[in-house]
């Protein structure tokens, strides 16, 4: 399913319009990502929750040359899916 399918999904089961769906899915992406650049969490209970995941640096190998190259620490976004949501696709 891509953003236009989704936005389509959304508007039939919520009975508005897909203007208004579209609206509604790009302010809940506007307000994850603005709560994990602050270093916060959205949980959303029994769908999942969306973290900061945080990556150490380490050596890794360039697979090319065979090079040992160091990795920057890093961050990520990371999501974990709730109980009902693993249910529900069972």
């Amino acid at each position: 399913m891509n953003k236009t399918e989704l936005v389509a999904s959304m508007a039939e089961k919520a009975g508005i319009t897909k203007k208004d769906a579209e609206k509604a899915l790009a302010a809940f992406v506007d307000s994850v990502a603005a709560e994990l650049k602050a270093g916060g969490s959205v949980q959303l209970i029994g769908f999942g929750t969306f973290k900061v995941a945080e990556r150490a640096a380490r050596t890794g190998i360039n697979p090319k040359t065979g090079d040992k190259i160091e990795i920057a620490a890093s961050k990520a976004p990371a999501f974990k899916a709730g109980a009902a949501l693993k249910a529900a696709i069972k």
